[in-house]
């Protein structure tokens, strides 16, 4: 009798933890590396090959006005798996850790999930406690390659959560054995580069990664449908910053600061094939996702749920989004606000030019714009990539100005518009604890050439250090 009992009891047990596991959702994040919002085929691009995300985005949400809180690697993780504005998480600046604070994946695995993260790792060794498995990179270029291992090898007893981060489209360009190679005749080139044979192969190449990040999306799609649980697993197709060429990476504008954010989910989304152009963060997936999980998000987390947009794409999420350009290779302070129709951005460090990281500054593209410039041939646009001094404040009419190519904050016409930024910048400085620091970390690399200075890399002050910024938990304005 007691035996019986105990097996009744157990199988109950098991009952619960299964009935658990199917109601709650899986998560997996898919993060390409260095990767413009535009750079899709779902987003417009003529032919750029990216089938497998196309689909999942014709059959899911396609969000237009995701942003990113710095379009610089390892800041704009720690950012996203903090749901922490890049000053509140201690590592503002490329290539410092995530101080100990909550995460999603922690969140989550204390509520029951298992979590796993699986290639480009960038977050630091204080985080690594709250996943289950990490497995940093992979046997491929691209670090992909043990995604589909890590699902068939999961618990499938638990709900999980899967972060997938991809080095694709990171330089330097490694051959892509999977896919047929982009023509560079048919690459698109954007105002503030030159319209020569090196960069069109160099777009080509920077095509062909993303071409392999998309061959290993529709892998994991397919074994998630293999396993049944791609009904109930909510998946996101985002990168961490723009693509690595001047006037994209590290920069504000939309270029380098706007990324793709297709969110697929069958089971709870209110149809297929939509288009969300309410304003989101990328602070805004953890308390999206531990509300989706039933798990409380805590008071660190500084995003805003977005679940009533995925219930309904109409639904306007937020009036400001807030980012930020710290060390990359070069000293700079920058600070920008997006709303649905301006951009306003502060240069703390306007006397540096602003070309991007130290790999676009040694790429083709690069080089043919020093080219044109030697001969004295620069469009206003190709100009603004070689600029200093900077102007101070920056505002975009982005309805017009989609590129944010021309600066109107001088025009008496926008003066409102101009001091209510102002005032909201102000705001979220205030409340956040961001700050400026009298010695930033000073330039590492050349800005002509992209080779390393010679001189020791020591760190300044990081942004927020002063105010002890990571103890801060306002959201500031939204």
């Amino acid at each position: 009798m007691i035996k019986i009992k105990y097996t009744v009891f157990l199988l109950f047990i098991l009952f619960h933890v299964e009935s658990k596991s199917q109601g709650r959702p899986n998560f997996v994040i898919i993060i390409g590396d260095d990767i413009s919002w535009n750079d899709l085929g779902c987003y417009g691009h003529p032919t750029l090959k990216s089938p497998n995300i196309d689909q999942l985005a014709g059959e899911g949400i396609k969000f237009t006005n995701a942003y990113l809180t710095a379009s610089s690697c390892s800041p704009s993780r720690c950012s996203i798996i903090s749901g922490r504005y890049p000053h509140n998480t201690g590592a503002a600046e490329l290539h410092t850790p995530l101080e100990g604070m909550p995460t999603l994946p922690g969140e989550l695995k204390k509520s029951g999930y298992y979590t796993a993260s699986a290639g480009k790792w960038h977050l630091g060794p204080n985080t690594k406690v709250d996943f289950d498995l990490v497995v940093e990179k992979g046997n491929g270029p691209g670090g992909e390659e043990q995604w589909v291992r890590v699902l068939q090898e999961r618990p499938k007893d638990k709900p999980f959560f899967l972060w997938f981060a991809s080095f694709d489209a990171h330089r330097p360009w490694q051959a892509d054995d999977l896919n047929t190679p982009h023509n560079p005749s048919e690459s698109m080139i954007p105002p503030y580069l030159v319209d020569a044979l090196g960069t069109r192969q160099d777009l080509a190449s920077y095509y062909n990664e993303i071409q392999r990040l998309d061959f290993h999306v529709g892998k994991v799609r397919r074994e998630l449908e293999k396993q049944e649980v791609l009904e109930n697993t909510v998946i996101i197709v985002m990168a961490d910053n723009g693509r690595p060429f001047p006037r994209s990476k590290t920069r504000v504008y939309d270029s380098g600061m706007k990324t793709p954010f297709v969110v697929y989910w069958p089971k709870g989304q209110q149809g297929e094939g939509l288009d969300s152009k309410s304003l989101i963060s990328v602070i805004d997936i953890a308390p999206t996702f531990l509300q989706l999980a039933s798990v409380k998000a805590g008071p660190s987390f500084q995003g805003i749920s977005f679940v009533p947009t995925l219930k309904n794409v109409s639904k306007i999420h937020r009036k400001y989004v807030f980012a930020e350009h710290n060390w990359h290779d070069y000293e700079a302070h920058e600070r920008m606000i997006r709303t649905a129709d301006f951009m306003y951005v502060v240069n703390n460090r306007p006397q540096f030019s602003n070309q991007g990281p130290a790999d676009s500054n040694r790429s083709p593209a690069y080089n043919d714009l020093k080219e044109v410039r030697n001969h004295g041939e620069l469009t206003a646009a190709q100009a603004d990539v070689f600029a200093t001094p900077r102007a101070r404040e920056e505002l975009f009419d982005c309805n017009v100005d989609p590129q944010q190519l021309t600066n109107i904050a001088s025009m008496e016409k926008y003066s409102g518009k101009l001091n209510e930024l102002r005032s909201v910048m102000d705001q979220w400085i205030k409340e956040t604890g961001d700050d400026v620091p009298a010695f930033l970390t000073p330039s590492w690399y050349d800005t002509e050439t992209g080779k390393d200075l010679g001189q020791p890399h020591e760190r300044g002050e990081m942004p927020g250090t002063k105010t002890n910024a990571i103890s801060i938990n306002e959201k500031g304005p939204f």
